[in-house]
């Protein structure tokens, strides 16, 4: 039994759509247990609610009423939630999408720690692979968060590409307006033929959207290939990359990055990143 040193406690939770199976509440709360804090951290499923992705501000303003500390924002709510917060953290203003909300004097204030969290996890998995030009499926909230990591990192060329082709393009302006002409442009499949790259950042893949964002066929073995779905750790993507001979990068670390910055800015303590690493390394590996 947790031997908690004092009586400071957090009520965190996640807003989103097919999150039963998430690792975020395991890993708030054993890192919190670390800390002899309590944490409970609850999911707020939108499925499981019945309810539109839009009643996003209902539910956040509900959570605030009840005396949540914070929430942790997941597809498809992340540009949704926007519109019905107080203040915007100058990188989720910046991306135009918000994976944590923190309730401080009343005020419900917007943050985004999938950059960095996406960032730490890529400089890790894959610190040596060529980046003139990478091609990313997906421009959604988590896309463009990861789509500013990878410009950061110094990416030549990012070509996105989304189910709505008018998203990536948007995506791609509002990119190059902040780190310049021809550094991301929308696209199509075929432009991963000369790509050193691949990342994948739908929902396609999570264990409440099983399959493949792409025919296989479109994979070479000296394409590196980074996801970021984490829950399955291994999902048919990598699996088939591997199968190829791909270097990959499963969504894992992300998972744990952006999971230890919003761990600080719900508490204020300093995380444990590598042991939280190590916790979802158990965890997704566990019996469902």
């Amino acid at each position: 039994m947790t031997s908690y040193l004092n009586s400071t406690s957090y009520l965190t939770g996640l807003i989103g759509s097919g999150i039963g199976p998430s690792l975020s509440p395991a890993l708030h709360e054993r890192e919190a247990d670390r800390h002899g804090v309590r944490l409970a951290y609850r999911t707020l499923d939108i499925d499981v609610l019945g309810v539109a992705p839009e009643a996003v501000g209902e539910l956040v303003r509900a959570a605030r009423d009840l005396g949540f500390d914070g929430l942790n924002i997941t597809h498809p709510c992340k540009q949704l939630v926007m519109q019905h917060l107080d203040e915007l953290a100058p990188e989720a203003a910046g991306l135009g999408a918000v994976n944590t909300v923190v309730f401080s004097g009343g005020r419900a204030i917007g943050h985004n720690t999938d950059v960095a969290g996406f960032a730490q996890s890529f400089a890790r998995g894959l610190p040596d692979v060529q980046t003139r030009h990478v091609v990313q499926l997906g421009a959604g909230g988590a896309g463009a968060a990861v789509a500013h990591a990878l410009l950061n990192l110094g990416i030549d060329r990012l070509t996105l590409i989304d189910t709505d082709p008018a998203r990536a393009a948007g995506l791609a302006g509002a990119l190059t307006e902040r780190f310049g002409r021809g550094r991301a442009v929308p696209g199509e499949l075929t432009c991963l033929a000369a790509a050193d790259g691949l990342v994948h950042a739908t929902p396609t893949g999570m264990a409440t959207h099983p399959g493949l964002p792409l025919p296989t066929e479109l994979l070479r073995p000296d394409l590196w290939v980074a996801e970021v779905v984490y829950r399955p750790l291994e999902t048919e993507l990598l699996r088939r990359a591997r199968a190829l001979g791909c270097r990959t990068l499963d969504g894992g670390g992300m998972a744990v990055f952006q999971a230890a910055d919003a761990f600080r800015l719900f508490t204020g303590l300093e995380p444990h990143p590598e042991l939280m690493l190590a916790d979802l390394a158990a965890l997704a590996s566990a019996p469902a």
